[in-house]
């Protein structure tokens, strides 16, 4: 291999979102037969480079070379699995409630190539001898639903694979993978097993292009690892050569004193709303914490963290096997939590997929806001509708949704102002806890320091928990911060040490495993 052409080589790839550069001159460089780590914080340029190889954006300049012959850029739709490239993401793409030969043979099910009809024992069959020539022992007629978890993500990678050989059987062999953290949703004991996986696929030749956030991954399976910060190469190099602590110094742009994460609760002098004691669900584990009168408290991970989880299992959205939730003295367990036991105890959520979780797009903007008070606007067995249209107009009008018109259908208003009506719904509760995840997504520029304002200005009478993945929004909003790692409350930030870059120094920290950060610890605390 030592000398074939790059696999893949990209120079000087440059894209721009109006004005703003999410890549600036960027060069990446795959080989034969390597695992290579793409790594960087979020808004580094990382998913901008994927979705230009998978052709959804076009770079406005840079050139790009596959097993060394020039491909003009950019690529049109699909062009990607000409080339011999094929992406695993997160979701990883499969049904579920479809056995897994039909998500394996999903394409020629829905057109046959070589006939009107699909047999499926013959597809069982060439299920069969397909997963034995990767080396698995993968029941086809199975549900997705019904195996293992590490299973699910073999079977997503043979099928990327297998579809590549249908297109040119050339390609067999010489293939590049994107795996977009592919790990998120593994229980750990199974992960080696997928690298043990990934590995075999890339000693035929083929590479892998491995996205993560955690540092330990990343150490275990990568060959060389380049590094994006604010849209621009901060290095590449080669991983076993490369302790974790210059991996975070490389994604962050700098060594920083170590943040202790200690939890200085006692500071805020506030009375304590809500106390959650050893919240444990699928991802989660023993999760503690006090939330005060007045109090905008952050939770924040890197991906696969768990830290989504504690919101929606305090609403009762998503199961919990374990913890409490007391309020005003009152102990509740967790498993026993629902929404309508939540708005009972007053403690609303604001969901991070508001079209899916949190609105209705086509009814009006006065009917979503108005949804959970209907029952105040009963009148001789009849609605209210003149009362119910201004009270939406009145709350519209104070949360400066604009235009102020209840009438005007939910989905036809911008992302900020969609927002905006959710936390006036919710808020005319007068909840004494706000859940919210990811509140400024899907939200413009413009409006984000407008939600900021509401949320901080509402904590005042309402104690909030906001779960995020933006750093700089819960530096902006946030009494205090807690870092989830490996499904546990690793510390808290707050003061001097709640910044942008502690924040992201703590959550990669954190992800290192315990004997690794050990000694990251020392060396850190000896540089500083």
């Amino acid at each position: 291999m030592a000398d074939a052409p790059a696999l893949l080589e990209l120079r000087g790839l440059t894209k721009s979102f109006g004005g703003a550069l999410a890549l600036d001159q960027v060069d990446l460089t795959v080989l034969p037969g390597e695992v290579h780590g793409l790594l960087g914080e979020n808004g580094s340029g990382k998913s901008t480079l994927i979705k230009i190889l998978a052709g959804f954006h076009d770079p406005d300049a840079g050139a790009m070379a596959v097993a060394g012959k020039p491909v003009s850029l950019p690529l049109a739709a699909g062009e990607y699995r000409h080339l011999g490239f094929e992406f695993v993401h997160q979701d990883l793409g499969l049904v579920n409630s479809l056995s897994v030969v039909e998500n394996l043979f999903m394409a020629d099910i829905a057109e046959p190539r070589n006939s009107a009809f699909f047999s499926w024992r013959r597809a069982t069959r060439e299920a069969r001898r397909i997963f034995e020539r990767y080396g698995q022992n993968i029941n086809p007629r199975a549900l997705v639903e019904e195996i293992r978890p590490v299973e699910r993500a073999m079977v997503a990678i043979v099928r990327a694979l297998e579809g590549l050989a249908t297109v040119d059987e050339s390609l067999r062999g010489r293939t590049l993978l994107v795996l977009d953290e592919p790990t998120v949703f593994l229980p750990r004991n199974e992960v080696m097993l997928l690298f043990d996986f990934i590995r075999r696929v890339a000693t035929g030749g083929s590479s892998a292009l491995f996205v993560s956030h955690d540092l330990d991954e990343v150490k275990l399976i990568t060959d060389r690892v380049t590094v994006l910060r604010d849209g621009r190469v901060a290095g590449t190099v080669v991983t076993a050569d490369t302790s974790p602590r210059e991996l975070v110094r490389l994604i962050i742009g700098r060594h920083l004193a170590h943040a202790q994460g200690s939890d200085q609760a006692a500071a805020l002098g506030r009375g304590v709303v809500m106390q959650v004691r050893n919240l444990t669900t699928r991802w989660l584990s023993d999760v503690s914490f006090d939330l005060h009168e007045g109090e905008v408290l952050g939770l924040t991970g890197l991906v696969g963290s768990g830290f989504e989880d504690v919101a929606y299992a305090l609403y009762g959205a998503i199961p919990a096997s374990g913890g409490t939730v007391s309020l005003d003295g009152t102990e509740i367990p967790v498993a026993e939590m629902s929404p309508s036991r939540a708005l009972a105890e007053r403690i609303a959520l604001v969901p991070g997929d508001r079209p899916r979780n949190g609105s209705v797009a086509t009814l009006s903007a006065g009917d979503n806001i108005n949804m959970p008070v209907l029952d105040n606007f009963f009148s001789r067995m009849r609605l209210d509708r003149r009362a119910l249209r201004r009270n939406a107009g009145e709350l519209m009008r104070g949360f400066d949704v604009r235009p102020p018109r209840p009438e005007f259908e939910y989905g036809s208003f911008s992302g900020g102002n969609q927002q905006k009506a959710m936390m006036a719904k919710w808020h005319q509760l007068e909840p004494r806890v706000m859940l919210l995840h990811e509140p400024t997504q899907g939200v413009d520029v413009g409006a984000r320091q407008q939600i900021f304002n509401l949320i901080t200005a509402a904590a005042a009478k309402t104690a909030t928990i906001c779960a995020s993945s933006d750093y700089e929004q819960l530096t902006a909003i946030c009494d205090r911060v807690a870092v989830i790692a490996q499904g546990r409350i690793a510390g808290f930030l707050s003061g001097d040490e709640l910044t942008k870059d502690h924040i992201a120094d703590f959550c990669l920290r954190s992800s290192i495993a315990p004997t690794s950060a050990a000694q990251e610890a020392g060396d850190v605390m000896t540089a500083s």
